[in-house]
């Protein structure tokens, strides 16, 4: 099969276009011909330093295809059934094998290149905002980096639970794309204060909520919380080397942070988990959720792809196609 592997980490011109070996169909595994990948911040941030198993190796966490084959034991899943994998690494590549468990199947319908986006970054969302953010209706969220693939997720869930949404961006027009997702008020990073600015779009209070997936402000995101205001850290888009908070500023306000990684409730708490991915592609499928696919590239060029998503152009997900 044909893979964008690396042999050392580094910017996104270390990918070689290659044929590897296929990957085998285990006993109580499935082998997926993928048709989409989406290419998740984790991505990025692992082709730059991340950990490599192997060599060449293949880096990703997320795709959409085909069951090709079925291992013995299999009982859930069949040759051509529709599915999105969600794995540790392997995603840009012609064909995945995994597990069973780590398949989610595609309601019918869906393009495999808005399902191939829904799983982590709209499970990410749902896990910051709900089991541990808390957030309720009435309540005011800031959403950090609104215009990524967990941003979008986030300002469309907590739209539709009743809360007031405030989100970043780097300009002004993907704030105003924002507010067709349910942004209520936008702050240009780059032109303002976003600390002073939740401040004064909350008279003064500050936010319920802070969803925070940039690290480098995680400062400012304790900052612009109210008294009991929560921040829910996840991920490092910022590429940050040392992000720290002051637990000062935590205890000062009866604040709290919470760092969330969503493999880990798929792992440790599968039974909810699961069924929370399931409804997340079921509600994509209906249209009461949207995805935002800004550009789409051939699995040959994986480096542009990697490239475009660092320049901080992209409003929603970046799509490779085997």
């Amino acid at each position: 099969m044909k893979a964008a592997v690396y042999y050392e980490t580094g910017a996104p011109d270390v990918f070689r276009y290659e044929d590897v070996p296929d990957p085998v169909c285990h006993p109580g595994g499935v082998l997926v011909e993928v048709q989409a990948i989406s290419i998740e911040g984790g991505d990025v941030l692992n082709r730059a330093g991340g950990e490599m198993p192997s060599k060449p190796h293949i880096v990703g966490y997320q795709c959409a295809g085909v069951v090709r084959e079925v291992g013995a034991g299999v009982a859930d899943r069949q040759a051509g059934q529709a599915v999105v994998v969600v794995m540790p690494f392997g995603s840009h590549a012609e064909l995945v094998s995994a597990p069973p468990m780590q398949t989610f199947p595609v309601p019918q319908g869906l393009d495999p290149q808005v399902a191939a986006c829904v799983p982590i970054a709209f499970g990410t969302a749902h896990e910051c905002l709900f089991e541990f953010g808390r957030l309720q209706a009435g309540e005011t969220v800031l959403v950090q980096a609104g215009a990524g693939g967990v941003g979008l997720a986030a300002v469309q869930l907590a739209k539709r639970a009743g809360a007031t949404v405030l989100a970043t961006a780097s300009s002004d027009e993907k704030l105003e794309r924002l507010r067709e997702f349910g942004l209520d008020h936008g702050i240009n990073y780059k032109t303002h204060d976003f600390v002073a600015e939740a401040r004064r779009l909350t008279g003064g209070r500050g936010v319920d909520l802070v969803v925070d997936s940039v690290g480098t402000t995680l400062p400012g995101s304790i900052e612009a919380t109210a008294y009991k205001g929560r921040v829910v850290s996840v991920g490092n888009a910022g590429r940050s080397d040392q992000r720290t908070i002051d637990v000062t500023a935590l205890g000062q306000m009866n604040r709290s942070f919470t760092g969330v990684f969503f493999g880990g409730s798929l792992m440790f708490e599968p039974l909810r988990g699961r069924p929370l991915v399931e409804g997340l592609l079921r509600d994509v499928a209906n249209g009461d959720l949207r995805v935002a696919i800004d550009r789409t590239y051939p699995l040959a060029e994986a480096a542009a792809a990697h490239a475009y998503i660092e320049s901080r152009q992209a409003f929603g997900r970046v799509i490779l196609v085997p």
